[in-house]
């Protein structure tokens, strides 16, 4: 025979009136927002490298970094640390030194690249000053062993810092001469094993000609790396190229002048130019 507590008796009692308030305060709670298209709760890409030029510290000045344009940078990439997604930066320096120009004019190659890579460390370092500003951890490494001012680059280190949270920067190139800034953020972003790798300019994406020298051009939304390579289009130099359509590394060339951008890119919004391969076309 069943015993039939005070306890079962009670909240047989209330069951149904406790049922009812349920109901209605769910009646009571407010609708879930729509859906909108082409929007995102989540990140697209979990790690991204991100190549930054050092013109585009330089702002509407003809030499140097512009504190206000670094600052801007500098919170773009904060914005999406704090959406967790993991980022590694390679700068270059041709805000403040040009290798090739050098070279062009009878400086030495080699002397020429090498202060190059110097130059890429002083950028770095003042955009790690201004996102440490805004209360980002990072860590710079530098291809050039200099270890007053930035770790070694060695790849365990970094993805580890990168899993940790911490926003890197890798400085100083590959650490060769003859190799680009471009070619090293290819490097960089198989090596870390980044989702994508994006190439911030001051234009929306890639033209079939200079937008700013030829008013009415068309952007081209997509293309693969081997028509890139087929028609000469300005998106990273041959070498990087080639290194990211063998490893199958998809490319986002997009405008970072304009704010919010570069979170736009990460949550997947169709934003700038996408690279890719001939299998994913």
């Amino acid at each position: 025979m069943k015993i039939v507590s005070n306890f079962d008796i009670r909240y047989s009692d209330f069951s149904e009136d406790i049922a009812r308030i349920e109901t209605e305060n769910k009646k009571r709670l407010p609708p879930e927002p729509a859906h909108r298209e082409g929007t995102m709760s989540e990140p697209k890409y979990k790690r991204i490298l991100l190549k930054i030029s050092g013109e585009a510290l330089m702002g509407d000045a003809s030499f140097g970094i512009v504190p206000e344009v670094i600052d801007k940078v500098a919170a773009d990439i904060y914005e999406v640390d704090s959406l967790g997604v993991q980022v590694a930066v390679v700068i270059g320096g041709g805000n403040i030194f040009r290798g090739v120009s050098a070279a062009s004019r009878g400086m030495d190659r080699t002397s020429a690249d090498h202060m190059g890579m110097l130059a890429t460390v002083i950028n770095a370092l003042a955009l790690q000053d201004a996102l440490e500003r805004l209360g980002g951890q990072t860590r710079l490494q530098s291809a050039i062993s200099m270890r007053a001012v930035a770790e070694p680059y060695i790849r365990r280190r970094a993805i580890r810092h990168l899993e940790k949270g911490r926003i890197v920067m890798f400085a100083a190139g590959t650490g060769n001469p003859y190799f680009t800034t471009d070619t090293a953020a290819a490097l960089r972003a198989m090596e870390v094993q980044a989702d994508v790798l994006l190439k911030a300019t001051r234009v929306d994406g890639v033209y079939p000609a200079d937008p700013e020298k030829t008013p009415g051009v068309q952007k081209i939304d997509r293309l693969t790396h081997l028509e890139v390579l087929h028609k000469q289009l300005k998106v990273m130099d041959a070498t990087a190229i080639s290194l990211a359509m063998d490893n199958a590394m998809p490319i986002i060339v997009f405008n970072l002048t304009k704010p919010g951008n570069l979170k736009r890119v990460v949550m997947g919004e169709p934003v700038g130019t996408f690279v890719e391969g001939e299998d994913n076309g």
